[in-house]
């Protein structure tokens, strides 16, 4: 019986175009001819046998077929590019100094730190898990050489958009009802110790909308805050990202709630051109959130 070998450099235009959300802009991404692109998408249909695509609209979605080869695509280019990175990078030494927010050192630093090690043995990461406030301040000062951190509206020199995550209304994840706009009582609101982004933009809707409030819990942590909101103390404001068990999204409309704006997720770089290592474990954490995060959210 004879083996097919799917085509590495097809598969990585196919993923792109998909996750871009458009072949054309594939080839800007890629460096190459939307002809060339449109070549290796027709080579990978007669390499699997079916087609990928079909025309929706004036777009492309993907066939039954196509949505199964994506999930293994993703996980063939990352094998390929860990393989690779660990080859080429066997030899490299130093270290290097990794910011996160919150909200992603839990779930997102243990996969992202292990895929790295495993390409860079010798390399030593120093990892800060941190505030927007103080990664921006790190990266500002040369403290930090990457530092994935949301957008604040601040202009760094260096910054790569990744996506915009909506922001949401959060309580407890039993049924209890902490707060209703028809009790005619403050909302009483569960946030982080200032300065905090997202705590002023939680106060800043809620005065917009002119409902009232007041701060019923206030933790220096996240860990506190999620166990500030479990326990039904108050409501807060974060992102869908990394939630505990403790605690659900909560429907606006149901409970008298302001509906909320999106927050851009930003990849700060202390230098315009990253030396390989920097560059590789940033390609490693775009992996990630990539794997991570809802389609829609990403930055075309």
């Amino acid at each position: 019986m004879g083996f097919t070998n799917l085509d590495m450099d097809a598969l990585r235009s196919f993923v792109t175009g998909m996750e871009l959300g458009s072949f054309a802009r594939a080839s800007d991404r890629l460096g190459r001819s939307t002809s060339a692109v449109s070549a290796q998408l027709k080579k990978l249909e007669e390499q699997a046998g079916i087609p990928l695509v079909r025309k929706s609209g004036r777009g492309l979605a993907l066939t039954n077929g196509g949505e199964a080869l994506l999930s293994y695509a993703r996980r063939l280019l990352e094998l390929n590019d860990e393989a690779v990175g660990a080859v080429r990078g066997v030899e490299l030494e130093g270290w290097i100094r990794l910011g996160l927010q919150e909200d992603f050192g839990e779930a997102m630093l243990p996969e992202v730190l292990g895929r790295f090690a495993r390409s860079h043995p010798k390399v030593r990461i120093e990892g800060h898990v941190a505030r927007n406030s103080a990664l921006i301040e790190k990266i500002a000062s040369g403290r930090l050489d990457l530092a994935l951190a949301w957008d604040g509206g601040e202009a760094p020199a260096f910054v790569e958009r990744i996506a915009k995550v909506p922001l949401c209304w959060l309580g407890p994840a039993s049924d209890v009802t902490v707060w209703h706009r028809d009790n005619d009582e403050p909302l009483p609101l569960a946030a982080l110790e200032a300065p905090c982004m997202i705590r002023t933009i939680a106060c800043q809707e809620l005065d917009k909308h002119g409902l009232s409030w007041r701060l019923a819990f206030v933790s220096p942590s996240l860990g506190g805050l999620w166990a500030a909101t479990a326990a039904a103390l108050g409501i807060t404001m974060r992102t869908p990202i990394g939630l505990p068990r403790g605690v659900r999204m909560l429907d606006p409309s149901s409970h008298g709630l302001p509906p909320l704006p999106s927050l851009g997720l930003v990849l700060h770089r202390a230098d315009k051109e990253a030396g390989p290592t920097a560059a590789h474990l940033a390609a490693i954490m775009l992996q990630a959130l990539r794997e991570t995060l809802d389609e829609g959210w990403l930055a075309k």
